[in-house]
């Protein structure tokens, strides 16, 4: 029997289309018996029916956490879903150090930080580092990039202007914390400070961390967005894409 599938979908639980979900959340309710009944209403406040309170736990005084079942009505039609995603060859470093010394020509220089009082520097350090990220260089150990790694706790606008002394070519802002959203503020920060110097275009500039995706990115002003599990291969061949692109347009 042939399967059809459908571009409207449901959750699935046990089987297609029974919309079960599992939520995991916690409320200012102190630990009781009460408080499994409170968490079931809340659920139900989501839009979730025939809710099963599967987990309550003291998490703290005067809080407790959840992991509830039920199920949603919620009905997606996957076609009309329109998300931007960036689209480049992955290339390995070899090919992209082939590719760079044929058709850009010079090296591409990259700056990278994690700027504001964000202290985390195990992502930049994974993608421009010479060791890498699961087997797979940094940008250091290619023949063809320039690399400025500054680490952590940068200011946006130091980060901005080594790169404007070095003229670099691309630049990478991570962001690691993410509490009450200041990854988001400190991203736009460092947009507009772009801005206000009137460096817009003149870098290619990509914000990453595992918080961050590409829609998330280009929502806040950047060129590119990756995220947890990316490897330096995948950075070195968009970057290269982005300078081809200029070249060409020459």
């Amino acid at each position: 029997m042939k399967t059809i599938f459908s571009n409207l979908i449901k959750a699935y639980g046990d089987r297609k289309d029974d919309g079960v979900v599992q939520v995991s959340f916690t409320l200012p309710v102190p630990y009781s018996q009460k408080a499994k009944q409170i968490g079931k209403i809340f659920a139900e406040k989501l839009g979730l029916r025939e809710v099963n309170v599967t987990t309550v736990e003291r998490v703290g005084e005067g809080f407790t956490m959840y992991v509830v079942y039920g199920h949603s009505d919620v009905v997606l039609d996957i076609d009309k879903i329109e998300i931007p995603v960036v689209e480049f060859t992955i290339y390995s470093r070899d090919e992209v150090d082939g590719l760079i010394g044929r058709n850009i020509g010079r090296k591409i220089k990259v700056v990278g930080a994690c700027t504001g009082f964000d202290a985390h520097t195990v992502g930049i350090d994974a993608i421009l580092n010479m060791k890498g990220f699961a087997g797979d260089y940094g940008l250091e150990r290619y023949r063809w990039f320039e690399v400025y790694n500054l680490g952590a706790q940068i200011s946006n606008e130091k980060f901005i202007e080594k790169a404007v002394e070095v003229e670099a070519d691309a630049l990478l802002l991570s962001q690691v914390v993410t509490q009450r959203n200041i990854h988001k503020d400190n991203s736009m920060d460092f947009i507009r400070k772009i801005e206000e110097r009137g460096l817009r275009g003149r870098f290619i500039l990509i914000l990453g961390g595992p918080r961050i995706d590409h829609p998330l990115a280009v929502s806040l002003g950047f060129d590119a967005g990756f995220g947890a599990g990316t490897k330096p291969s995948e950075v070195a061949s968009y970057i290269y894409s982005r300078m081809l692109e200029k070249v060409q347009k020459k």
